[in-house]
């Protein structure tokens, strides 16, 4: 998938709280004729496409939502610092409901993994980390947004054949409500495929006779796992392990596409952090340090790339991949992040909101989504605390202030 290929849920729980979010964007002008003029364009590649042209002018009769563009430069997974963003995707309400998943579905899980070989655990992370298991798919009519950003900002060639790929899936029948919602950038579904990814790599997986990820669990999943598979997921292998990394480490070597053997790494020094064997000696991995030698630091492994290709973001990669493990009974990172502000759960958020409105803040319903309201909130509480920096930043430092009740 693409870079572009937003997960909605971390875009509503993390772009609001991000630095990238503290100011609202100016929302370009709308031209009517320009627009018209591009959607005449876009009814050519269409036709060539299989998309009769009577069908395209019913479905590509949308007005534009120019407040999408804005957003092209501020996904959460690169705009928001990775301990914030671990901290809302991988928290222990997510765990929590994610092993209820495993074992509601576990006859399901079990034949998606003996037909793609990837394994419960990491299928139900995605899930997790795209939708909240569902919960949340994105409000944004995926016919406004694609056609507005194959017209308008940057990539509209790749827009261009994503809008084209949605109205061929509603038109042959596979997707069929055409007011169908997901996220700005076009991604929907339990767990978030773009239309081009969802005509490649979609199945039938409950046998209705239609590929179904909007409404049909079975088929969301199994599709998950093909991507996976696709992507060149080694059944049995582990997709990597927090690793210790040995004083004076170059952290010039760290990189995902720096591959070694593991036996160099482990004469290097590299060495898991609970003490347990690594792979094979043979086995080429790499070390990922995201935020330098002081923090957690990683060797990954050939899964590790098929969750990164999911989308293409450490971060993101890293949110499945940690939140698997805690699937699997895991205690989660023995690392601490470099802060001394470390990011909120889901849970800590509402606390915050909760302190925030018991101080007279009017910041709407306690629902740990941080937006602008609890944004100017929490800033009026660091400037009164003298607290530095004054971001507004949902962090540790001021929920602890508040609950201290200074």
């Amino acid at each position: 998938m693409s870079r572009l290929r937003l997960s909605v849920l971390s875009g509503l729980l993390l772009c609001a709280g991000s630095a990238a979010a503290q100011t609202a964007p100016d929302v370009p002008a709308y031209d009517a004729a320009a627009f018209a003029r591009c959607m005449t364009g876009i009814r050519g590649e269409a036709a060539k496409a299989g998309i009769p042209q009577a069908a395209f002018d019913r479905l590509a009769d949308v007005t534009p939502d120019m407040s999408v563009l804005p957003l092209l430069n501020a996904q959460p997974e690169f705009t928001t610092p990775l301990w914030d963003y671990l901290a809302g995707l991988v928290d222990d309400q997510r765990v929590e409901d994610g092993r209820a998943r495993l074992v509601e579905h576990r006859a399901l899980l079990d034949r998606v993994a003996a037909q793609y070989g990837v394994d419960a655990e990491t299928v139900v992370a995605v899930w997790g980390v795209e939708s909240d298991y569902g919960r949340i798919s994105g409000k944004r009519p995926l016919r406004v947004s694609l056609a507005t950003l194959a017209c308008h900002g940057r990539r509209q060639a790749f827009f261009r054949s994503e809008f084209i790929a949605l109205l061929k899936l509603m038109h042959e029948g596979d997707l069929r409500n055409p007011d169908l919602t997901g996220s700005w950038a076009g991604a929907f579904g339990h767990t978030q495929f773009m239309p081009s990814t969802y005509a490649r790599i979609a199945v039938d997986f409950d046998g209705d006779g239609r590929r179904d990820l909007v409404d049909s669990i079975p088929d969301a999943l199994a599709s998950t796992a093909n991507y996976l598979k696709r992507s060149g997921w080694q059944t049995g292998r582990p997709w990597g392990f927090e690793v210790k990394l040995p004083a004076g480490f170059d952290i010039k070597q760290a990189g995902r596409t720096n591959r070694r053997t593991v036996a160099d790494w482990t004469a290097r020094g590299v060495a898991r952090v609970d003490g347990g064997a690594l792979p094979a000696g043979d086995t080429r991995a790499a070390v990922i340090a995201p935020t330098g030698a002081n923090g957690p630091a990683f060797i990954v492994f050939r899964n590790y790339d098929a969750i990164y290709s999911y989308n293409a973001a450490e971060s993101y990669a890293l949110a499945i991949a940690t939140l698997a493990d805690r699937l699997r009974g895991g205690s989660g990172l023995a690392t601490p992040w470099p802060t001394d502000d470390p990011g909120l759960s889901r849970a800590q958020r509402r606390e915050l909101q909760t302190l925030l409105l018991a101080r007279g803040h009017d910041i709407g319903e306690v629902d740990g989504m941080i937006g602008t309201a609890t944004r100017r909130a929490i800033q009026a509480e660091q400037r009164r605390l003298g607290l530095t920096p004054d971001d507004g930043r949902a962090g540790r430092r001021i929920l602890d202030a508040l609950n201290a009740g200074r």
